[in-house]
């Protein structure tokens, strides 16, 4: 690639416009994406030409992949859930923890003596979160800074699990999909993903 000039303001723009693009097909890149293909649909386009691909031809390729697409997030989170399942069944079995009515699972790392939030209460806490294979999505330790939130404000996991921790607690809990954020998912976490929590619960506002 020719070296770029970008010293103006228009050019910066236009290089940032091209890596915005570039990385929503990055993140969520059709099955098979052609970057010489997105280049050329871009420049013509851009200069006003004729499409290369009649509107017929492309509402039945994009169909196409979008059916691709579905079936393989749907594989996905079939697998996610059916690990998800499998790792709470034999984490059930191991001593030290408790399993709830509703599914929700935990372990007392530290027997905290202090009071009990309600759900009407909000509370400060600090937290570090995982998937079931480690890698980790979200902490409060890790930004230095705890949390503070109303009880009833959280994925239901959390919120079941506060109103039963003495203020000064930390707890592991293990949260079912169905707890958290089930089918849609967020951010880095898949859909149907079980959740792994450290929470020390530090304060009732």
């Amino acid at each position: 690639m020719s070296e770029l000039d970008l010293s103006t303001d228009e050019a910066r723009v236009s290089y940032g416009i091209g890596r915005q693009l570039g990385g929503q097909l990055r993140d969520n890149p059709p099955p098979g994406v052609s970057l010489d293909s997105v280049l050329a649909g871009l420049a013509d386009a851009f200069a006003g030409q004729q499409s290369r691909v009649s509107e017929a031809e492309l509402s039945a390729s994009f169909k196409v992949i979008r059916d691709v697409m579905q079936a393989e997030a749907k594989a996905k989170a079939d697998a996610a859930a059916g690990a998800g399942l499998a790792f709470l069944a034999e984490n059930a079995k191991r001593d030290g923890v408790t399993v709830l009515a509703s599914g929700l699972q935990y372990e007392v790392l530290t027997a905290g003596e202090g009071a009990k939030p309600s759900r009407d209460d909000s509370v400060r806490t600090h937290y570090h979160g995982t998937l079931i294979d480690g890698s980790v999505f979200d902490s409060s330790y890790e930004r230095g800074q705890p949390a503070e939130f109303p009880v009833g404000g959280v994925i239901a996991g959390w919120t079941e699990a506060l109103q039963l921790m003495g203020t000064g607690s930390k707890w592991r809990l293990y949260v079912p999909s169905e707890l958290a954020y089930g089918a849609q998912g967020v951010g880095s976490i898949p859909p149907h993903s079980v959740l792994v929590f450290d929470v020390e619960l530090l304060d009732i506002l």
